[in-house]
């Protein structure tokens, strides 16, 4: 029953001390269940879930997102914009302090007398928070922030998962690129075997013709295949904030696609209701939707003003705050909204319908969080099915591909037998590359779907924005 009730649990944490609030009233938390649909688990998520790939070069890729990458970059500068305006939030709740000096020289045409006139004065002003508008302003300011925070941490851990995602579809590219090159070579060797034979009398016309074609093929799958390479790596430069040039395609060369054989533990559904800065972010930006109707509520309340000033003047300067002109005031106001043509009514009531639509967006968010676990945990099982099915198919293709081309030489098959049994060879080994692929990208999507972090610990993470 606690398991059940937790996003409730969470969603009071997270509100604190708020009043005033609406949410109760609209708000249906749903029914979280106990485990995953595909496995049972109930191990806690691990982070650091970028070193389970074992890949040396991967750090070094992901610190150099971190300091170029200019959308992050861009999020960082939304937060500390939001943090500003909390700062004068709270610099609603001080007096103003404004000072003033003028000083004039006039002359009257009638009288033709020059006169000179000096002043100055300081005036301070302080509105009286008796009905907690400023406090609701101050509140969706700092859940704006914690909002915006929430959704940096957010980019951060997509901004690993694309660098992550972009070198294994760089080593992908590269191994296919390679599986290209030695089609090229055996093309050209069968080429050779085979105007050999066409030239003693064993082969016929129409094999070497076919032989050719197969070549051509190939050398063209070859070309497309290595500008799929250039294209894989621009897109990684472009997520590391260099010039697209391609030339980190050189540093793939002897490096391969690792091979995951551990499964990942999936914790509780419940977990990545805390643990997820997307779902931490949408359900600041409810709070603050809440606290920017208590705000636009409160708007239609009396308001109380303190105001003081102090001023003198004289027609010298060395006079000023030393005559007898010297003058001070006190002053107490209180504005209230009497007739407004039902502006402010209107207003509140559009802050009422955006907290509504904002409580959907949250559920929407949270059921797509589950939604993605689950896709991910689905996908994982499926791949690794096709994976071992397609390594099987690999294997007896380059069997049968190696027999029939012996078979051939011996004059038991056509040419043609040949040509299809290297095409399934190949295309196996690049089916199997691609699942391989795959893998690691469904892999990356659950980890980020989880809520886990790429570090030991996310919590050393909450307070680095742009200046880490």
């Amino acid at each position: 029953m606690v398991k059940r009730y937790l996003p409730v649990l969470v969603a009071l944490s997270l509100t604190g001390c708020a009043t005033n609030s609406e949410l109760n009233k609209n708000i249906q938390f749903p029914d979280v269940p106990e485990s995953w649909q595909l496995t049972e688990s109930s191990i806690e998520v691990q982070d650091d879930w970028l070193s389970q790939f074992n890949q040396s070069q991967l750090k070094a890729l992901v610190d150099e997102a971190f300091l170029q990458n200019y959308a992050l970059r861009q999020q960082a500068y939304d937060a500390e914009i939001l943090e500003q305006r909390l700062i004068q939030s709270k610099a609603d709740f001080w007096p103003t302090l404004d000072a003033d000096f003028s000083s004039g020289r006039s002359r009257s045409v009638s009288t033709d007398i020059t006169s000179t006139s000096h002043s100055i004065g300081l005036e301070s002003g302080i509105e009286i928070d008796i009905w907690g508008k400023l406090s609701a302003a101050q509140q969706q300011a700092n859940l704006d922030y914690l909002a915006s925070k929430a959704l940096y941490q957010q980019s951060r851990q997509d901004l690993v998962a694309s660098v992550v995602s972009g070198w294994f579809n760089l080593l992908t590219a590269a191994q296919l690129k390679d599986l290209s090159e030695r089609r090229v070579e055996n093309a050209k060797q069968n080429l050779q075997i085979i105007e050999s034979g066409y030239r003693q009398g064993l082969n016929s016309a129409l094999d070497v013709y076919l032989s050719r074609n197969e070549l051509n093929s190939e050398i063209s799958n070859l070309e497309d295949q290595h500008t799929s390479l250039l294209q894989e790596a621009r897109t990684l430069e472009r997520l590391l904030g260099r010039y697209p040039s391609g030339t980190i395609a050189s540093a793939v060369k002897g490096v391969n696609l690792p091979l995951l054989e551990t499964d990942v533990p999936v914790g509780l559904p419940s977990d990545i209701i805390t643990r997820k800065p997307e779902l931490q972010s949408s359900w600041y930006q409810v709070l603050a939707q809440d606290a920017g109707l208590a705000y636009a509520h409160k708007q239609r309340f009396p308001s109380l003003n303190l105001s003081a000033s102090i001023s003198d003047s004289a027609s010298e300067l060395s006079d000023l705050l030393s005559g007898p002109s010297f003058a001070w005031s006190l002053l107490g106001s209180v504005t209230a909204p009497i007739f407004r043509a039902g502006s402010l009514k209107a207003e509140e009531e559009v802050a009422r319908i955006q907290l509504k639509q904002q409580e959907q967006a949250y559920l929407d968010t949270l059921y797509e969080a589950f939604s993605d676990v689950e896709n991910a945990l689905t996908t994982e099982l499926g791949l690794q099915k096709s994976y071992v099915a397609t390594q099987n198919a690999s294997e007896n293709a380059r069997a049968a591909e190696t027999l029939s081309f012996e078979q051939y030489q011996k004059g038991l098959v056509t040419y043609t037998t040949v040509l299809e049994a290297q095409g399934r060879s190949f295309d196996a080994q690049n089916a199997l590359i691609q699942i391989k692929n795959q893998l690691l990208a469904n892999r990356v999507d659950l980890y980020v779907a989880l809520g886990g972090d790429f570090t030991e610990s996310q919590n050393n993470q909450e307070d680095v924005l742009i200046n880490e």
